[in-house]
């Protein structure tokens, strides 16, 4: 079984010819993800509740006229293709099609390889459709390898950044290596009315303590050994851009001081250099330490901290937002599928529950690397269990072991195993039940029976008990 991650494109047949649409799904369903209607209603509310790249659309059908149905589908979401099918050649109805937007039109009776050519075609034109978009508002596009996500932390971070971003407010962002904090300050100044002018990024922690100060605010020829001509520090070549300090919390404290004279400011010297030299930056600035506890060790200082802490943005690690799993797997399948030339088209469920479940150390970075790797060495489309990496498929023998350990059988290992999922659920929306129910796609109702059921109460979250199974 696929995992539902929108790897493959799905196409919908809206037909009345029922053994046309069983046929058709056989012979497409390697290729596309297929949905049917014998209808034009059922066509067009299965179009409102799926994501659907391209329709096969008869022309007669039994409700509504197929030139009615592309007016509405076009109504809904002009970027759908749609190829028109009949059994009658009528060029008036082709030209009204074509005229309302329909991108070809198929008579009756055609070969399948004719159908596949022209869907591909059709798939293919719609891939340069969006490449062309893209590099039509380069601004309005920000590399989202890391900030992929649905989930209700991710868009409360879109939401800051798009507040925030047209001002010139200092921007202090939190989280853990890996979970994209450099590419949230990117956001922020793509966005910005800077966008224009330079980002400039520096790690403050990969610099050579000796040398932070000379590539934050430059040198004067012969200002240490080695020093052979000047050379602009960081702060010049972000001028009227966005300046990013990354690991801002390994600087010295006498360079905390430099930098806080010149957020205070706005002027700094070189190394070596009297001349005073005016900057206009923004700056965004990051850790992966806890800064507030650094200013209690008095290892930062509490006045710098407070000059950057202005806006705070905390990005969670990839742990606490495991819904946002299955839209990164499917960005970095599609990333290194065009790096490589690649054609694997998704993986299983069980594969991408395993990625799901599993805890990230390293964050949306260890998962894009998974990704990679298994993009390079596998030689199936589909990917499944075994072309996981050993560390991961251990996560999957973990709760069994634990389970075979305590001598349940299998119906009290499918009970603990369903109620550790939908405590796990339950935990991730602080036990709001009907968004819980909404992740686990099931009715609030169903989930209130199974807490009932499997003896799931907040107060007993942590127990690890394994509930008596259901009765047959």
């Amino acid at each position: 079984m696929l995992a539902a991650i929108d790897v493959l494109p799905r196409i919908l047949i809206i037909d009345d010819d029922k053994s046309l649409l069983e046929s058709y799904t056989v012979l497409l369903e390697d290729e596309f993800q297929v949905s049917t209607a014998e209808s034009g209603e059922k066509g067009l509310d299965l179009l409102r509740h799926e994501d659907v790249h391209l329709v096969l659309l008869d022309v007669r059908l039994p409700d509504i006229n197929g030139i009615e149905v592309l007016r509405r589908i076009k109504a809904l979401d002009e970027n759908v293709d749609v190829i028109m099918i009949t059994a009658v050649k009528d060029v008036r109805v082709a030209v009204e099609a074509i005229k309302l937007g329909a991108y070809d039109y198929l008579e009756k009776p055609f070969e399948i390889d004719e159908v596949l050519s022209l869907l591909r075609r059709t798939l293919e034109h719609q891939n340069l459709l969006r490449e062309v978009l893209y590099l039509r508002d380069l601004r309005a596009e920000v590399d989202r390898s890391f900030v992929v996500g649905r989930s209700p932390k991710m868009r409360q971070i879109y939401d800051l950044i798009a507040r925030v971003a047209d001002t010139n407010a200092t921007v202090l962002i939190s989280g853990e290596s890996g979970v994209g904090k450099e590419l949230i300050a990117r956001a922020t100044h793509q966005q910005s009315q800077r966008h224009l002018n330079p980002f400039v990024a520096v790690n403050c922690a990969a610099i050579s303590e000796h040398l932070v100060e000379s590539e934050l605010f430059g040198h004067e020829r012969g200002a240490f050994t080695g020093a052979v001509e000047m050379h602009r520090g960081k702060f010049e070549l972000a001028h009227t851009g966005t300046l990013f300090l990354d690991e801002v919390g390994s600087l010295r404290l006498d360079l905390q001081a430099k930098l806080l004279r010149v957020l205070q400011e706005r002027e700094f010297e070189r190394v070596g250099g009297g001349k005073t030299i005016r900057t206009d930056v923004r700056i965004v600035a990051a850790s992966n330490q806890d800064l507030r506890q650094m200013v209690a060790d008095r290892t930062f200082r509490d006045d710098l901290f407070y000059r950057l802490n202005v806006v705070p943005v905390h990005v969670p690690p990839l742990r606490d937002r495991r819904e946002d799993i299955p839209l990164l797997v499917n960005h970095f399948l599609m990333k290194y599928n065009q790096a490589f030339g690649r054609q694997v088209q998704g993986m299983t469920s069980e594969a991408l529950a395993l990625l799901t479940h599993y805890h990230w150390p390293g964050n949306v970075r260890e998962l894009e690397n998974v990704i990679e790797r298994l993009v390079v060495l596998s030689r199936h489309r589909i990917l499944d269990i075994e072309d996981m990496p050993l560390d991961l498929k251990s996560v999957r023998g973990q709760l069994a072991n634990d389970l075979f350990a305590t001598g349940a059988d299998l119906r009290q290992a499918k009970a603990e195993f369903e109620r550790h999922y939908i405590v796990q659920t339950l935990e991730k929306y602080s036990w709001n039940q009907t968004e819980a129910a909404k992740r686990l796609g099931i009715h609030r109702n169903t989930l209130l029976t199974k807490m009932d059921m499997l003896q799931i109460r907040p107060t007993t979250a942590s127990e690890s008990s394994t509930p008596k199974a259901p009765e047959d």
